[in-house]
């Protein structure tokens, strides 16, 4: 019925002829006080009165023009009556009708509530529909009717007005946000969009049909405003690669290939490095890793990595899109860098004892990221370099070489293994026996950890290590083979768990219900790094009767007879047996020479027993004084030298070498104690890689900070700092390696050093992502914040450097966590208490209940957000809970309240160092989600924290609120478009 006395309204005032402010009294008096005029659709009334004609009526326009003037009604419903108006035929009414536009196109805006800026949105969307449709109704004209000159009048105003729309970000936002608002507008807008495209070609004036053309470029980029990449940097080195590609090759070659590529793809995008330079650093780390990685097994590991795992990785990194740009072709560009880097390659090569760079080719060739013309022009640019070989190496084969074909012998012995033995096992010990000779073992194993197959390599193992318990009525000979192939699977397991870690073997429960032995036997009696183990546990006393057949066994024989043996049963007596025999030393009962004869005994046929005898030993001399520990390790280094007789089993010369292994990595730690020598050391070999790094009197706080300054200096992390870095981080805990890590970083005062620290430290922190992440977020940055004291601390550059370290973090730990990736070298370290964050951060349980309420009212909603000073929404509500996070994740919590804390300061009335902090931390949150990483963190920001970023003049950018606000939530759509309106 309003709408009704509207039009008699506007029909009395033109028949009365009132002048335009008459008009909008006496409508004012005639109307309810306080009447919303939009919702009385005043703007549509009067363009449908001004426009019955064939020319429109002044008078009428002339109140409409004054209702615009005077806010009266507002743009959106001024834009949504004219783009209502279809007949473009009227030409001086759609000129009209652009006269009217011209009024206040230039500076559309809306500081009204939420659902008055998502219709000024859709107004705007309907409008740009309507002008393309104007461009497609003149040009069809044009074509049908081939008018001269004057007929492009109108086809250029629309065009004009349509340009002047879509060449502002901020407009262009918001039909972004109607798009996702109004499938079905948007679709009108592609037929539009389709229809002037088709007449284009029918346009004679060439600059009228360049500048439509643009247009309508403009209107195609609305969809992908987010997908625009902001320059990549300048600089050509990027350390945190570096680094990162040191610590997979150096503690993780086990690890699978995905998380890792993951990883790289997310450093990748974080620093938005260039793909060329981005493969050349991966082979730059890996070549520093070939030269500088000690000899033997390390250097097999690494060799693995390079040849085998890298070129897998980088096959996989090829599957992530990559825009238009062609991946081989970056690949190949990375080695024509690579190939400026002489002294590296010849280096490598050096050390390798081959021509690294060609078989690395040959490799990348065969899994089709090279064109064989490329390989073929890397190769000849290569083919000058010197020739290392000299008479002395010239026998020796190239590990490199080895590797690649220890990769197909891998899966071929992995068959042979499958296979039935129970019938002629003879023919397996054969390919066990080869398997130990020289270096084959370690080969065979760096090709397995680097294809993926050691956990199937170790869980074969395990199932031929049960084999000997099925003993029927056996002759000497059978026996012998039984207790070889027990001892040698024995042997291959434990140096696999030394090697790379037990997650290997115990990360996968045994297919069968029942633990196999040896699980068993690593889990309660193998030392390792880090384990403690109590030398009077119950495994390691078995049942009396069975310990004193085995010690009367070893005293009185002069040799062990293997029939009928159950070998499982003698390693677990062994430590009780061993147990007697140390206390019947060390009372007198027994002589040195008997004690002798007993450790010749247990390492003579089977060298499974000296491992479990000195297994329990280290843990025994643990337990003892410095002045007890004598005749204990007496006994281990009898247990550790060779027995040169004639009546060994089979291939002992080869077990006893991996058995000294194996005793020397298990006794490192409690020799060192006390500060005796294992055994005479070998000029230029380490005893064992890689331990015993901390300097023996220097406080560990000096040790972490001279380490890292001295990794800043030289930019790049090698191998021996990263093993510093991780004793030093079980030692002093996540809290205290971080902390002062962070400390170290806000020492910074130099730009470009402190990038570089953030770089290193974020490759560091990889050691473990998600621990570290909570204690930075959860624990350091919030006590900085709340903190006055520590506010000097956080200004630029260091400031700067510490937000973007904590976004690369907080990115990293979310994306990796919410796949379930963690590292075994991240799993095996000690988790921290989950209730620690718990009761660190106490949930509001009432927090849905009120949003279910906040969501189902579609009258109250706009209310909610009527102003950035109304908190009548909760100020914690954010996409997260929209999306039903669980918030008792640790990770979640910590993020939840760390934009809380955010939120809080940048409400807060004082300003300093720790607000410019916040504004990095936001802006460096906005860098890395416009690289496609969308909808991770940024789910945690309470929307009302939207309205406080705007305020801020770096983010105050309407691609800026359409990044960091979640599009896909209604509430998230109002929220951004009341900002882009207001700015």
């Amino acid at each position: 019925m309003k709408v009704v006395n509207l039009k008699q309204a506007i029909l009395q005032a033109w028949k009365e002829r009132w002048s335009d402010y008459q008009w909008a009294i006496n409508i004012k008096r005639n109307f309810p006080k306080g009447a919303k005029w939009d919702y009385l659709n005043l703007a549509e009334a009067l363009l449908e009165q001004a426009m019955i004609g064939p020319s429109p009526n002044p008078l009428i326009l002339s109140y409409l023009k004054y209702a615009i003037s005077s806010q009266m009604v507002s743009y959106s419903s001024v834009l949504t009556a004219i783009s209502k108006f279809d007949d473009f035929s009227r030409e001086l009414c759609v000129k009209c009708l652009l006269e009217i536009m011209d009024m206040f196109s230039h500076r559309l805006s809306c500081h009204g509530k939420a659902e008055e800026c998502i219709g000024l949105c859709r107004a705007l969307l309907g409008v740009v529909v309507w002008l393309l449709q104007g461009c497609a109704w003149y040009s069809e004209r044009q074509r049908e009717q081939g008018e001269g000159p004057g007929g492009e009048t109108s086809l250029r105003a629309c065009q004009e007005r349509l340009d002047g729309l879509l060449l502002s970000t901020k407009n262009r936002a918001l039909i972004y946000i109607a798009r996702l608002e109004e499938q079905t507008s948007w679709s009108s807008m592609e037929q539009a969009l389709s229809r002037v495209t088709e007449n284009l070609s029918n346009l004679s004036n060439q600059t009228l049909k360049s500048k439509l053309e643009e247009c309508l470029s403009l209107v195609k980029s609305i969809p992908q405003m987010l997908a625009v990449q902001s320059d990549p940097p300048l600089h050509t080195s990027f350390p945190s690669v570096h680094a990162f590609i040191m610590l997979e090759g150096t503690m993780n070659l086990t690890g699978e290939t995905q998380p890792l590529v993951e990883q790289l793809m997310m450093i990748k995008r974080m620093q938005r490095i260039p793909a060329p330079l981005f493969v050349l650093e991966i082979w730059k780390a890996c070549f520093t890793g070939l030269i500088e990685s000690p000899e033997g097994t390390e250097e097999l590991k690494w060799t693995a990595f390079t040849f085998l795992k890298i070129p897998q990785v980088l096959l996989r990194l090829k599957k992530y899109p990559q825009g238009e740009k062609d991946f081989m072709e970056d690949v190949n560009v990375a080695f024509e860098y690579l190939l400026k880097l002489t002294p590296l390659l010849d280096k490598a090569d050096q050390r390798c004892n081959c021509d690294c760079l060609s078989l690395l080719l040959q490799e990348c060739n065969k899994l089709g990221l090279l064109s064989e013309a490329n390989t073929a022009n890397l190769t000849a640019k290569r083919e000058y370099a010197p020739r290392l070989r000299t008479a002395e190496n010239a026998n020796i084969q190239p590990n490199p070489g080895l590797i690649l074909r220890a990769e197909p012998t891998v899966t071929n012995i992995l068959k042979t293994v499958d296979a039935d033995h129970s019938k002629s096992p003879e023919g397996l010990l054969g390919v066990l026996g080869h398997m130990l000779s020289g270096k084959s073992l370690d080969l065979l194993l760096a090709a397995a950890a680097a294809t993926g197959k050691l956990k199937s390599f170790a869980r074969k193992f395990i199932k031929l290590n049960e084999f000997p318990k099925h003993i029927s009525g056996e002759g000497s000979k059978s026996a012998s083979v039984r207790a070889l192939l027990f001892d040698i699977s024995f042997l291959m397991l434990c140096h696999v768990v030394q090697t790379y870690g037990s997650e290997v073997i115990l990360s996968d429960p045994s297919p069968s219900g029942e633990t196999p032995f040896f699980e068993t036997w690593l889990q309660t009696c193998m030392p390792e790094e880090g384990k403690t183990l109590n030398p009077d546990h119950p495994c390691f006393r078995p049942e009396s009767g069975k310990v004193e057949s085995l010690v009367a066994l070893l005293n009185n024989s002069s040799e062990i007879k293997l029939v009928q043996m159950k070998w499982h049963e003698i390693c677990l007596s062994t430590p009780a047996a061993i147990l007697e025999v140390l206390n019947a030393w060390e009372n007198g009962v027994l002589s040195v020479e008997s004690v002798q004869k007993i450790t010749e005994n247990i390492k003579g046929k089977v060298c499974s027993m000296a491992i479990c005898a000195v297994a329990w030993l280290v843990a025994h001399v643990r337990m003892l004084g410095l002045d007890e520990r004598d005749k204990p390790q007496t006994m281990i280094r009898q247990l550790m030298t060779p027995l040169y007789g004639e009546n060994t089993l089979q291939f002992y010369n080869e077990r006893v070498v991996i058995m000294s292994s194996i005793l020397e990595h298990m006794c490192a730690d409690v020799f060192q104690q006390t500060g005796v020598a294992l055994r005479p050391p070998v000029e230029g070999q380490e005893p064992v890689p890689y331990r015993n790094l901390l300097p023996a009197r220097e406080p560990i706080r000096e040790a972490l900070g001279k380490q890292f300054r001295a990794v800043l200096q030289k930019g790049w992390v090698d191998s021996r700092a990263l093993h510093l870095f991780e004793s030093l981080l079980h030692m002093g805990g996540v809290f205290w390696f971080t902390n002062n890590l962070v400390k170290e970083l806000l020492k910074e005062m130099r730009k470009e050093w402190a990038m570089r620290a953030v770089e290193l430290l974020y490759s560091i922190f990889c050691l473990d992502t998600q621990q570290i992440t909570l204690t930075l977020l959860g624990h350091i940055l919030p006590s900085l914040l709340t903190d006055s004291a520590h506010w000097h601390s956080l200004a630029d550059p260091p400031g700067k450097a510490l937000a973007k370290l904590s976004v690369w973090c907080a990115l990293s730990s979310y994306s990796s966590h919410h796949k379930g990736q963690a590292s075994a070298r991240q799993r095996k370290r000690q988790r921290e208490d989950i209730e620690d964050y718990s009761s660190l951060f106490p949930l509001d349980d009432t927090q849905p209940s009120k949003l279910m309420r906040l969501l189902s009212s579609n009258e109250d909603e706009p209310v909610v957000l009527s102003s950035p000073g109304d908190r009548t929404m909760s100020s914690s509500l954010s996409a997260s809970q929209l999306h039903t996070v669980n918030m008792r994740d640790p990770l979640n919590r910590v993020l939840a309240n760390l934009f809380l804390l955010v939120s809080s300061i940048l409400g807060s009335k004082t300003a300093g160092p720790h607000t410019q902090f916040v504004q990095s931390f936001m802006e460096e949150c906005v860098e890395c989600l416009e690289q496609g990483t969308r909808g991770s963190i940024l789910q945690f920001m309470p929307f009302t924290m939207v309205s406080e970023l705007v305020k801020l003049p770096a983010l105050a950018k309407p691609k800026v609120v359409l990044a960091i606000t979640d599009l896909t939530l209604p509430l998230g759509r109002r929220v951004a478009a009341k900002s882009i309106a207001a700015l």
